[in-house]
């Protein structure tokens, strides 16, 4: 099936989902979740993963402009699919306002440092293998669905108004995330095939939220140290419930040879996953007990 046609047949599913997103919208403004006070009184501390995983939150979200140059170019900007990703821009867009407003003015991030580290981020750009509307598909979903665990489990190690922050953020990214998991599902029972080769390959390729940091790799591994965000997190809470549940892809029919073929693939990885994170997740608690 032609991507366009692919496309031309979700536009209703889309503008539903849409609908949905909107009409389950509530107004928020980020000045009214900052603590201002919190500017007088000394810097707050934070353990050394936890402010890890705030700067890496709070850059993922300042990428912003390359994120909907991605998804414009990718779905295209008529109709439906240019309304969502303006909708979804000026949502998003308010994630890095409450989240930098906080920091500052409780200082648990060096301004300078973070300024820095927002121009390195913004000037690389993004770069993930995103071949086509049906893997943007995925990897969004995918994707919105990481950086709302990562921003709820960073949000339970700060601080009454830092949960607050970061459970407002997550809230919105759950809706994303939503949007682009029921619209994978509807793509899957018009192009099971074309889907599962792109469900197969974003799973392969898929990265931590913050990929392109610098210094990523070791935030990273930190963060994962943490229980914030790491390989068990990722199979038990988005590969289990979202690629084997909800999308189903073990029970899909009407699959080509090299469909079936990426799913047999798929599976295998999704195990090996599940070894490896229970693995990386016993050497943790051991260390933390022992130490």
């Amino acid at each position: 099936m032609p991507v366009e046609t692919l496309l031309a047949e979700l536009t209703p599913v889309a503008e539903s989902l849409l609908n949905r997103h909107i009409a389950s919208a509530k107004e928020w403004f980020p000045h009214e979740l900052v603590p201002w006070s919190a500017w007088a009184e000394p810097p707050a501390e934070l353990d050394d993963a936890v402010r890890r995983a705030v700067l890496v939150n709070l850059l993922t979200e300042d990428n912003l402009p390359y994120y909907f140059w991605s998804i414009d170019r990718l779905f295209g900007g008529d109709g439906v699919w240019g309304e969502w990703s303006r909708r979804w821009t000026a949502e998003e867009g308010r994630h890095s306002i409450v989240i930098r407003d906080w920091a500052t003015v409780t200082r648990v991030l060096d301004p300078t440092e973070l300024e820095r580290a927002r121009m390195k981020q913004v000037m690389a750009g993004f770069d993930h293998p995103i071949d086509g509307p049906a893997e943007g598909f995925v990897y969004v979903a995918l994707q919105e669905l990481a950086t709302r665990i990562s921003h709820r489990n960073t949000g339970k190690l700060l601080d009454r108004d830092g949960y607050e922050v970061m459970a407002k953020v997550a809230a919105d990214e759950n809706r994303h995330y939503l949007f682009y998991r029921d619209l994978v599902s509807a793509a899957l029972d018009i192009d099971p095939s074309r889907m599962m080769l792109a469900i197969e390959r974003q799973v392969r390729d898929f990265q931590m939220p913050g990929t392109g940091i610098e210094g990523f790799t070791t935030h990273a591994h930190v963060i994962a140290r943490a229980g914030i965000y790491d390989l068990s997190i990722h199979h038990d809470q988005i590969l289990v419930p979202v690629v084997l549940r909800h999308w189903q892809v073990e029970s899909r029919t009407g699959l080509t040879p090299e469909a079936e073929r990426a799913r047999d693939k798929l599976l295998s990885r999704i195990r090996r996953i599940e070894r490896v994170g229970r693995r990386m997740a016993r050497n943790r608690d051991e260390v933390a007990a022992a130490g």
